[in-house]
């Protein structure tokens, strides 16, 4: 049985991975099924050595599994259930959340 330390650096790392509004997103986009990483670029809006890079951050992390097709590279997200996380995330997020002003 793992021990708390590496299951809590686990989820970590998992957590991680998704915390860049960027990843956040290809996340939210692979909840709909795999797409190939020029469609990912496209939606991103970033250069394809920026979006490879938080792909690799995202796959390391288990968060995704890609396959290579010809020269294409698709990705999908190793688990399903990674939307209903998402979507408890909204539960928690403050609707309309005021801040204070800075000093």
């Amino acid at each position: 049985m793992p021990s708390r330390q590496t299951v809590s650096s686990k989820r970590s790392a998992v957590i991680k991975a998704l915390a860049h509004p960027s990843r956040l997103l290809i996340a939210e986009a692979l909840m709909g099924g795999e797409m190939c990483v020029c469609d990912l670029k496209d939606l991103v809006g970033a250069d394809m050595s920026t979006v490879s890079k938080h792909l690799s951050i995202m796959r390391q992390a288990g968060v995704l599994v890609s396959d290579k097709r010809g020269l294409n590279n698709y990705y999908r997200l190793a688990c399903d259930c990674l939307g209903d996380f998402l979507r408890c995330l909204d539960q928690l997020a403050p609707r309309n959340v005021k801040t204070k002003p800075c000093c």
